[in-house]
Formats: structure tokens, sequence, C-alpha cells
């Protein structure tokens, strides 16, 4: 910790220096877990500094992505529970870049908050490193803003950078999927990190009990069920591509079904979902009901329990089934690719 910076004036507008040395303090041991071999910069840099190691890889390319954890980080609020929106941020980044085959390489966070409670701002890393290690990826930087007058004291916002390589010869597009390409599904673990606008105004969650063990959500609480972090599928998604021909995959964040599986489907050719094969959380059909949402909407909204969906051959189907599962991952066919000018039905 730096004794010697510390300005009393700034401090007086609202901004602690010193309280920001503390989290830095608070969260290495928590970064100490995600280093990997590629890493060459200690925190508290300028700049966060990785050494690619291309063994293997002829043409290199890298993928980058980035997003935030949204409207959810209200339930955290209310909740006074911190140590897991990190995890949503990592995955929201690395589930999206592995679906054109990417392997994550290392992440960069960023908090903003109203003001920095040092504790606070190191269990939302902890959950950034959690999300980090389930996904292989090094967390080698970050940034803390600490911002009066702009985000209330008691709130933050929370977003992240992802970035990954993939040999040029080994990206997954869609060029090789044809009519009879089977559709599997791979469960989310609850609404992840999409569609919480809607969440927040049908459950009404600033003013209802989302504290209480709720039945029609197995006796967990609402706000319990709700916080459940993203799944992260890098894992056996990459074990996976590393033994079958991988046609599309598609991450299920906002717009559901009907704006992500299509994103991973080349025209003419469309996907056809078997309703009655999806496996709804109690969740989704606890959100319908209290707020009378069409089917439609439902399936337009939210991943329904499925966080991601994955293109084979049909050849491919029960050798994909069996390494998913052999690499921890449940997995079951939703549906096929059809010859079709619609890009997505379910029926």
């Amino acid at each position: 910790m730096n004794l010697n910076s510390k300005s009393e004036s700034y401090a007086a507008a609202g901004v602690d220096i010193t309280a920001g040395y503390k989290a830095v303090e608070l969260m290495k041991q928590h970064i100490a877990k995600t280093v990997t071999s590629g890493v060459c910069s200690d925190v508290g840099g300028f700049g966060g500094l990785f050494e690619l190691d291309l063994e293997g890889i002829t043409k290199p390319v890298l993928v980058s992505g980035t997003d935030g954890v949204g409207t959810k980080l209200k339930l955290a609020f209310l909740m006074d529970k911190h140590d897991t929106v990190g995890i949503d941020c990592v995955a929201m980044c690395v589930n999206d870049i592995i679906c054109c085959g990417a392997k994550p390489l290392f992440f960069l966070d960023y908090i903003a908050c109203g003001k920095n409670y040092p504790e606070k701002i190191a269990d939302i890393v902890k959950g950034v490193c959690e999300g980090c290690v389930q996904s292989g990826a090094a967390l080698i930087g970050g940034e803390t803003a600490e911002m009066p007058g702009f985000y209330p004291v008691d709130e933050y916002d929370l977003a992240g950078y992802c970035t990954g390589v993939v040999d040029k010869s080994k990206i997954i597009d869609n060029s090789a999927m044809a009519p009879g390409d089977v559709i599997i599904a791979l469960p989310s673990s609850g609404v992840h990190s999409n569609g919480f606008s809607l969440v927040r105004k049908v459950l009404d969650v600033e003013n209802a009990d989302i504290k209480s063990p709720c039945p029609e959500l197995g006796g967990k609480s609402i706000g319990e069920t709700l916080l459940e972090p993203t799944k992260i599928y890098v894992k056996p998604v990459l074990a996976l591509i590393d033994e079958v021909k991988v046609k599309g995959i598609s991450h299920i964040t906002g717009g559901g079904f009907y704006e992500n599986i299509p994103r991973s489907i080349p025209d003419g050719l469309g996907a056809q979902i078997q309703k009655s094969s999806v496996k709804v959380l109690p969740i989704f059909n606890f959100i319908a009901e209290k707020g009378g949402i069409s089917e439609r909407d439902m399936f337009n909204t939210f991943n329904m329990g499925v966080g991601m969906s994955i293109i084979v051959s049909p050849e491919d189907v029960d050798k994909s089934l069996e390494i998913l599962k052999a690499n921890g991952q449940d997995a079951y066919v939703i549906g096929e690719i059809i010859k079709s000018g619609e890009k997505i039905t379910i029926c």
C-alpha cells in the first residue's frame, strides 16, 4: 500500500485514494488463483502483459469480447451479496468468444462505484477471479473508479473484456452446416445475466419479499434464484471442439432463442426447435405466470433453461453428448437444421 499518496482535498470531494489501495491488497489473493503461464506482469502496473504460447497454432487469430452484468446488479444490491456477479461478468464475455472456437487467454474488469468500500470491491473481484478460473483465463488488469455524485454510494457498475485465440483454420463458422444437422442444448443455471429489466418489473423486486423461501422455486428465495451466476461453458465446449466437427455455436443471451440461435445459421437454413424437448427451469414458469407473459415473448427474451446451443452432424451426436458429459456438462437434443426461409421455428 502506498502510504505517501493521500489527498485530503480529494477525500473531501468524496474520493478516498487509500481505499483503492486497500481494495487492491484485498483482491490480490483472489487474482493469484487466475495466474497462467502467459502472465508477465503483476497487478498495479499501467498495462497487463501476456505472452502468447502459439505452439500448435499455425495462423493465430485473436478474438475479443466485452460485456457487463446489466441490471442484475440491482439484485446484488438488494441482497447485499457481491461475490457472484463477477462470475456473470466473465461468463458473458468468455461464452461469447468460444462461439467461434476461441480459447480465452486473459480478462480485464472495470468497476465504477459511488464509494469505494474495499471489502465490497474485493468481493466483486473474488467473483471475477472465480469466473476466470472456471474459464482458464488470467485476470491481468482492471480499474476501479470511485465516482461520487455519479453513482449512489451503495451502488456500482461492472463490466469486463476478454481476449482469446483460435487457429484460423479452426474458426467455427456455418459454412459446413446442412439440413439434418442436430441442435444440442447445454442447460443454463438460471436467468443468467439477461432480461433483468423485465424480471425486476414483473416481480417488483424492490418491494417484494425476495429473501424468504419460495415454494414455486423449490424452496429457494426469489433473490437467491435470480442471483445464481451464469454458467461458464468454456472448458467442456473446448474439449468437444478438439474431438468433433462443430458447425455452429450460439450463446443464448438477451433476445433468447429467436435472436441468438439464428446468428449461427446461414441463409436458406433454419433451426427447428422441438418445444417439448426444452427443459424449462421453474424460474421461467414463475416469471411468465406472475407477469402474464406470452410464450413467444418468453422465448424471445430469456434463455428458458438453455444457455448455449451447439450444432453437429447427426453421426456426431452421441459422441458429442458423451464428451460433454465426461467434462461435467449435461446436454440433450432440442432440434435440427432444416431448409427454410425462417431462421427459427419453435413448434
